[in-house]
């Protein structure tokens, strides 16, 4: 089954691997990176989509420009910490940025919610909307667009945190908290919709031996993921995030929203009517009913629609699928 796929990406390191497994999958048409503020500016975030379209031999996927900020609160700092000066583990090679008219063609003259209409128009029903930095664009399509749920098949998020620790605050996951706005008015409506959140993306570590086959194995698509993880491992390790661990390691994320559309049935989800915190000390809390009681508040009557949201992953098998894609199917 070929599946037609927009990744809406802030790359950001473990984008750099969801956009890897997009690239190289023979089961996925990616059709378009459509870029968003959050690890990194805009206009870095497009950079980096592009840059490693090129290392991975994809140049002329489509790149997509989008929202620079939060559709409502104000832009909060990136992620350099994490992700580096550049979002890309500080690798963004200057000298390497190749073919300069071949880049400027693959990008798109409308915006990113604009590209995603007119996609999802042209191909009703037929586009899986892959969604791992801030909902940002996603929101704007939605409210320029209100049939999008209708258009797409299907809506899928990394992003939130149910029942493990948020990575920003105790309640609160990266995407989620840097446009809660965003991500509420997503979830608000009736989406054929899962979320890919840190209860299962905790627990898909990838380790620094299995990063280096990728280096060995994965050609250059293996080699930048392997110098880019180089600064996220660190950060891990500094954060004690990958504690009582074997060796150093890091989580993917953003691969764990492609796996899922790959292979559902390791995941398992549970579902209910879901919104996400948009102000005060809970801010970008990811919040579910998961018992279906008729509350009083209207934002949680029973005509509220409901979200799937992943529990639990059998986590050797993600990675597995992972690793075997990248080394057997690389471009470059």
């Amino acid at each position: 089954m070929k599946y037609r796929v927009i990744l809406d990406t802030d790359p950001g390191v473990d984008d750099a691997m969801a956009i890897a497994l997009c690239v190289v999958h023979p089961e996925i048409e990616l059709m378009a990176l459509t870029t968003v503020f959050g690890n990194v500016s805009v206009e870095q975030s497009t950079r980096n989509a592009q840059y490693v379209l090129d290392v991975f031999g994809s140049i002329h996927t489509v790149v997509s420009q989008g929202e620079a900020q939060p559709v409502i609160q104000p832009p909060r700092p990136h992620s350099e910490s994490v992700h580096g000066d550049d979002g890309l583990g500080n690798c963004y090679d200057e000298a390497r940025v190749l073919n300069q008219d071949a880049a400027h063609a693959n990008l798109h003259p409308l915006s990113a919610a604009d590209y995603i209409i007119e996609q999802t128009r042209q191909f009703p029903g037929e586009i899986t909307l892959i969604a791992v930095g801030p909902l940002s664009n996603v929101a704007q399509a939605l409210a320029r667009e209100p049939q999008l749920p209708a258009l797409l098949r299907g809506l899928i998020i990394m992003g939130g945190a149910l029942d493990e620790p948020g990575n920003v605050t105790p309640v609160a996951e990266a995407n989620f908290f840097n446009d809660p706005h965003a991500a509420d008015q997503v979830l608000a409506v009736d989406w054929p919709a899962t979320v890919i959140g840190l209860d299962v993306t905790h627990k898909i570590m990838v380790t620094d031996s299995q990063l280096a086959r990728l280096r060995d194995e994965a050609g250059n698509t293996g080699k930048l993921l392997w110098e880019s993880s180089r600064f996220y491992v660190d950060f891990y390790v500094r954060k004690g995030a990958a504690k009582g661990a074997a060796e150093p390691s890091c989580a993917m994320h953003d691969a764990a929203a492609v796996l899922y559309l790959l292979m559902p049935e390791a995941f398992g989800t549970v579902a209910g009517r879901s919104r996400v915190v948009d102000s005060g000390i809970a801010l970008g809390q990811l919040t579910c009913d998961r018992k279906g009681y008729d509350y009083s508040l209207p934002h949680w009557k029973a005509a509220t629609p409901s979200t799937a949201i992943a529990l639990t992953v059998n986590a050797d098998l993600a990675r597995q699928e992972f690793l075997e894609q990248l080394c057997t199917h690389h471009l470059t």
